[in-house]
């Protein structure tokens, strides 16, 4: 079944409030739940985390950050909070970022962004065939999964899913700019291992007018 991943995020950052939104949501089916590399104070994060594991959570952290110093303190507080999965980052990083997690002796698994990412909130640039290629390249070095943004491609956006699916063979999340139930569906019949949704929950996309926990009820009915 394709997971969903809600991300405590809006514009790329994580929200300010994101303890008092996560204990509005805690109970209401979630199993995996993210936020950013930038966006909180070191105490609130703390608190965040620990909130997090005592609801025995699958716990997501997102880099956006593009320099190489910015990516080793991301890698390094990953292992340090024990997240589970730590997403997105530059592919021009990933060969560090796995050496690194592995040096740290670090559990947390790693999916990088495939392609050229520029701008934030980050946009995937590049041919079809060039993120694939960069995919490839990622699964070659051995890591865990790829963070695709496909609905923030300049490009042909179906074209790239299909695609994309076909060619690579590790866990694949889709993340980014899922706004409606018709990209839900989408991801979920093309049988890709998970989605994010971060921005479009706090703009109240699927159920307007509805508090951030009928958005979350909402997508999750749609997954049963």
């Amino acid at each position: 079944m394709t997971k969903f991943l809600f991300m405590l995020t809006h514009h790329d950052v994580t929200v300010a409030n994101a303890i008092e939104v996560f204990e509005g949501i805690k109970n209401t089916g979630l199993e995996c739940v993210g936020f950013k590399d930038i966006g909180l104070e070191e105490d609130e994060l703390l608190k965040l985390i620990d909130l997090m594991k005592k609801e025995r959570m699958k716990i997501f952290m997102e880099v956006v950050s593009y320099s190489r110093e910015e990516h080793l303190k991301a890698a390094g507080r990953a292992s340090q909070l024990g997240v589970d999965y730590l997403i997105g980052g530059m592919p021009p990083y990933t060969k560090l970022m796995l050496e690194f997690l592995k040096k740290e002796g670090a559990k947390t698994k790693y999916f990088p962004y495939a392609g050229k990412i520029r701008e934030h909130p980050c946009i995937l640039d590049g041919t079809i065939e060039e993120i694939i290629q960069e995919a490839k390249e990622a699964e070659a070095l051995g890591v865990d999964g790829i963070n695709l943004l496909a609905y923030r491609y300049v490009g042909d956006i179906q074209q790239l899913l299909t695609k994309f699916r076909d060619a690579i063979s590790v866990p694949v999340i889709i993340a980014g700019s899922i706004d409606s139930f018709e990209r839900i569906g989408e991801v979920v019949s093309l049988k890709y291992w998970g989605f994010t949704i971060g921005g479009a929950v706090f703009e109240k996309k699927f159920v307007p007018k509805g508090s951030i926990r009928e958005q979350l009820i909402s997508v999750l009915k749609a997954l049963e």
